[in-house]
């Protein structure tokens, strides 16, 4: 089984070569991401494994079935970036990793609000520079506030549990409510109005669709508390940036922590450290000291990276074996 990687830094080769160990496919690394500029290196593999930046649209997949490519494995668990309808046409199935480490996203929540919240970033900066001033750098105490969760899967529920132990009134909204876990965790499903007019911290852990993409816009802002503190883990186009910005420049967002962004894929994952960023909007949200922008780690702890390794590897074995895919999606 040959099997084309494309995207891939030194971390993907690393985990993935040891773990291949125990699957012995033959696996090229590509560092470019896959588009329909870098499909023809596809050709002569019989499976792709790609990230949350590269495309596999209608033109993209269309070269992936000329040039014998039988699976598309994905090594993350969002799939927006693949055409289901122009696999399914070619009969090529689409897996992915489902969950990794939602204890790592969760977690990597958790650091935005308590950073933005006590200023951590601030003061590790003055510190270094002689500055011990504490103007500026009031937070305000968790305990007590509330929390407003858009979405409650696996990620959502951690970080609920974990808002529960500051002391946290959490409100969340989820199309599909999870009844069990409400009564487990202690938490109130209410409508989006209500959500957003009464939390003080609103955290995104929905998947991004046709229903979710800007869920966060001009109107809904206007739904919320004064200073608010927004967070995104989740997907960039969960958030109009134009509508955040306008937001923030109101103070009616009081803080923004974004490991996402709705056009990082020409920059996260890499290094910009000597060029300018060309994407105003982006360039204009690095500029706010209330907003803080991670590229897109919530995810990257060795237990995630090793778990992604694992199932991508069993997904492809999966399909050589002839096995049912559990990990297939599907529309």
């Amino acid at each position: 089984m040959k099997i084309a990687f494309f995207d891939t830094k030194g971390y993907d080769r690393k985990y993935f070569e040891k773990f291949n160990k125990d699957f012995n496919f033959e696996i090229t690394f590509f560092e470019t991401k896959l588009d329909l500029n870098s499909v023809p290196l596809t050709h002569g593999f019989d499976a792709v494994c790609i990230f949350v930046n590269d495309q596999a649209n209608m033109e993209v997949i269309e070269q992936l079935y000329q040039n014998g490519v039988k699976i598309i494995a994905l090594r993350c668990a969002g799939y927006n970036n693949v055409d289901l309808d122009t696999a399914e046409k070619y009969s090529i199935p689409v897996v992915r990793v489902p969950a990794y480490s939602p204890y790592a996203v969760a977690e990597h929540t958790i650091s935005l609000i308590l950073t933005l919240n006590r200023k951590i970033h601030k003061s590790y900066s003055r510190t270094r520079e002689g500055n011990f001033s504490l103007n500026g750098l009031m937070g305000f105490d968790m305990n007590g506030k509330t929390a407003g969760i858009i979405g409650t899967g696996k990620i959502a529920q951690i970080v609920i549990n974990i808002l529960k132990g500051f002391g946290m009134r959490v409100l969340a909204y989820d199309p599909y409510p999870n009844k069990v876990a409400a009564d487990k965790l202690g938490f109130e499903y209410v409508e989006l109005d209500q959500l957003y007019s009464e939390s003080d911290i609103i955290s995104l852990h929905c998947p991004l669709n046709e229903d979710t993409k800007y869920i966060i816009n001009e109107e809904s802002i206007e739904k919320m508390k004064d200073g608010v503190m927004l967070i995104n883990t989740g997907r960039g186009l969960l958030i109009d940036s134009i509508a955040l910005i306008n937001g923030l420049k109101t103070s009616k967002i009081g803080y923004a922590g974004l490991d996402v962004y709705e056009e990082e894929a020409e920059y996260f994952f890499e290094d910009f450290s000597d060029r300018l960023i060309g994407d105003d909007t982006l360039a204009r949200l690095l500029s706010f000291n209330n907003v803080l922008v991670t590229s897109h780690q919530a995810f990257f702890t060795q237990e995630a990276i090793e778990a992604i390794a694992k199932t991508t590897l069993y997904n492809i074995e999966k399909y050589v074996n002839g096995k049912p895919l559990e990990n297939r999606v599907s529309r």
